[in-house]
């Protein structure tokens, strides 16, 4: 953060208001990726203020950056493959994209924030030409080892100004949970119109804002979430590159997302659809174009948060057990925000291997393989990535066998019969 964000305020990263309305205030967190080794308990560990601003001017919900891109996502501990029902939706949409665009062997897809693969592979088993665009060197080796083009770098204007070059320029860019990992919108963004052809299609998917408010998601609010997004703010950035939004469809997946197209503004209105327009006035109604419509959340969050607590602490005065399952970052948004450690959560289990043995940042539960349910046998455990409750409860089913149950935190505390 420089000297004058300081001084004077944060300013939005989009249109450069003046920041002063808060959505929402989470405390003091640390990076939520940054799982600790045993060795790094006893360290000293950097915690940020998370809280979240709505800009009165153009109504972008978004953090202030205080640690750099590569801090962040350098080495990264999320990998997609780990989620069947992820994979999936990636095989689908993939399969409808092939289609739909007609895409074949003389096309080009090129992915932005394209972690290990899991969605380009699809496309290039159909015969599909791909060139997936990593920045976190770890994950983008995983991805080469599948024989998946990758580039170790950050969209932006630069990258897409050297692969333009290069004749590499897409019929297909995808951007999917990346728009709001993003520091510098208006890099990114360009980055994006530069590597798109003239008749290509752009199509980024990300939480929608509206299903955050309406479900007190917010513990999807975390330092790599640098923004958070209504169609109606998108579409604005998108704008002031010469991109346009055509279609858009609404989605399940974390809680409730968009997936948009766009194309250059140019070729938009050959292309346009009724859907955005349905989505942009529902957003309307909802009070998303009202400064006054976001005051009320922070209430919701503190009442969410009162309720999490007065079951853990039940639980515990009755001597029963409660885990979590998962380690994902929204997690550890709500348990620093909540202020939950190992007396209340024991241990949570996580089925990737490269986060088990290590520790949550901030609370130091530490995380297991999900063989540790079994040997200990809780009688609660609690799903942190609440958005794959059914994947979760379906795999892990087993727990009923010793009388366990399943719990999920958001919107309100659910037990799961």
């Amino acid at each position: 953060m420089d000297v004058s964000a300081r001084v004077h305020g944060p300013r939005c990263r989009f249109c450069d208001a003046r920041l002063s309305t808060t959505f929402v205030d989470l405390g003091m967190s640390p990076l939520s990726n940054d799982y600790l080794t045993e060795d790094a308990l006893n360290g000293a560990e950097a915690f940020y203020p998370l809280r979240a601003y709505v800009c009165d001017a153009c109504f972008l919900v978004q953090l202030e950056a205080f640690a750099a891109p590569e801090r962040i996502f350098g080495d990264y501990a999320y990998f997609s493959s780990y989620s069947e029902s992820w994979l999936e939706h990636a095989r689908a949409f993939a399969a409808s994209t092939c289609d739909r665009l007609k895409l074949g062997p003389r096309s080009l897809v090129i992915e932005a924030a394209s972690n290990d693969g899991y969605l380009l592979q699809f496309f290039q088993r159909a015969g599909v030409p791909v060139l997936g665009v990593e920045p976190a060197r770890n994950v983008a080796e995983v991805a080469r080892q599948k024989n998946i083009p990758t580039v170790s770098r950050f969209m932006g204007r630069d990258l897409a100004a050297e692969l333009a070059d290069e004749g590499k320029r897409a019929d297909l860019l995808v951007g999917i949970n990346v728009f709001a990992h993003v520091p510098d919108l208006h890099d990114f963004t360009a980055g994006l119109a530069r590597l798109l052809k003239p008749e290509g299609t752009l199509c980024l998917e990300f939480p929608h804002l509206l299903r955050l408010i309406e479900g007190r998601q917010f513990d999807t609010i975390y330092h790599e979430h640098f923004s958070y997004f209504s169609l109606a703010t998108a579409g604005r950035v998108l704008a002031k590159h010469g991109l346009a939004v055509f279609d858009v469809e609404e989605l399940p997946t974390h809680g409730g997302s968009l997936r948009l197209y766009a194309c250059h503004a140019a070729a938009a209105p050959a292309r346009m659809t009724a859907a955005p327009q349905r989505v942009l006035n529902d957003e309307a109604r909802q009070g998303l174009e009202r400064p006054e419509s976001y005051r009320a959340f922070a209430e919701t969050v503190r009442a969410a948060k009162r309720h999490l607590l007065r079951f853990l602490i039940d639980a515990r005065e009755r001597g029963e057990q409660v885990v979590g399952y998962g380690a994902p970052a929204k997690g550890n948004t709500l348990l620093n925000y909540c202020g939950i450690r190992d007396d209340l959560l024991a241990y949570t289990v996580d089925l990737n291997p490269r986060k088990q043995g290590r520790f949550l940042p901030g609370t130091h539960i530490p995380i297991y393989a999900p063989e540790r349910l079994a040997e200990t046998r809780p009688a609660w455990v609690l799903i942190l990535p609440w958005n794959l409750r059914e994947e979760i409860v379906s795999q892990m089913a087993g727990i009923r066998n010793w009388g366990g149950k399943f719990v999920v935190p958001i919107p309100e505390v659910e037990v799961i019969a």
